[in-house]
């Protein structure tokens, strides 16, 4: 996570969007709250994974709606590539000549619709990556160590939303909308699920990403929250096993 007093600053800014909703806190909050407060004209996340199908989740605006449809269409894109490499792709100016030739049908779709920078931020918590921030503007534009700094750290914040939403098998929020939640826990159980996915990988016998796999498929299917799930697995009250159901056990770390 980034620093305890820009982090704080953040979650400020993402509950006031909500507030001004009427509803919890989601993942759309953090998109308009990236919007009012960087150099950037609008915002979305897409939820992508390297065994599932991607999808947009949702957007601030029209062009940042068309951004996203754009580079899940293509398979490519800052968004494709910052969720490929696992690292933010900034991108000042799309009429770059090396960005012309890299992304050829990106950079001229993303110019027609009106971007002219983009800035795909990869949503991750250790292996774990559920999908992408991407934030554009329709001038050239540079983000000093502030602002992004500023931009990380709104990455941080909707992947803790996004890891904590109920979904199904095909990566889409169950219910067809971004999980809402209560904002006062964010930060406090991040460490939490990653724990809970290393325990499982061991007890399956198998990759980080399968193994949260199972964890967000069992919250999925029991009506729970992933961070619930997650600690009962690390207090030795859940147990996942390779050919059987999960078990409970009267356990406790």
């Amino acid at each position: 996570m980034r620093s305890d007093n820009r982090s704080a600053r953040i979650q400020v800014l993402v509950a006031e969007q909500a507030a001004l909703r009427g509803a919890r806190v989601g993942v759309v909050d953090v998109c308009t709250a990236a919007v009012a407060a960087l150099p950037v004209g609008g915002a979305g996340v897409s939820a992508m994974s390297r065994t599932t199908a991607s999808h947009p989740l949702c957007s601030t605006d029209t062009i940042s709606e068309q951004l996203e449809e754009l580079q899940l269409t293509l398979g490519e894109g800052p968004c494709v590539d910052a969720f490929t490499h696992g690292s933010a792709v900034l991108t000042p100016d799309l009429l770059t000549s090396q960005l012309q030739e890299h992304w050829s049908v990106f950079a001229d779709g993303a110019l027609e619709a009106g971007a002219r920078a983009v800035f795909a931020l990869p949503l991750q918590m250790g292996a774990i990556s559920p999908g992408v921030l991407d934030l554009y503007a329709d001038v050239p534009t540079v983000l000093d160590a502030g602002e992004l700094a500023d931009a990380l750290a709104f990455a941080d914040l909707a992947t803790l939303l996004l890891l904590d939403a109920r979904i199904d098998e095909t990566g889409a929020p169950a219910g067809g909308a971004p999980a809402d939640r209560d904002f006062e826990d964010l930060g406090a159980y991040r460490a939490e699920i990653d724990q809970a996915t290393g325990i499982l990988s061991v007890q399956l016998g198998v990759g980080i990403d399968e193994a949260f796999v199972r964890l967000r498929a069992h919250a999925y299917t029991q009506g729970c929250r992933l961070a619930d799930v997650a600690a009962d697995v690390v207090a030795h009250r859940l147990r996942f096993s390779p050919d059987t159901e999960p078990e409970r056990t009267d356990e406790e770390s």
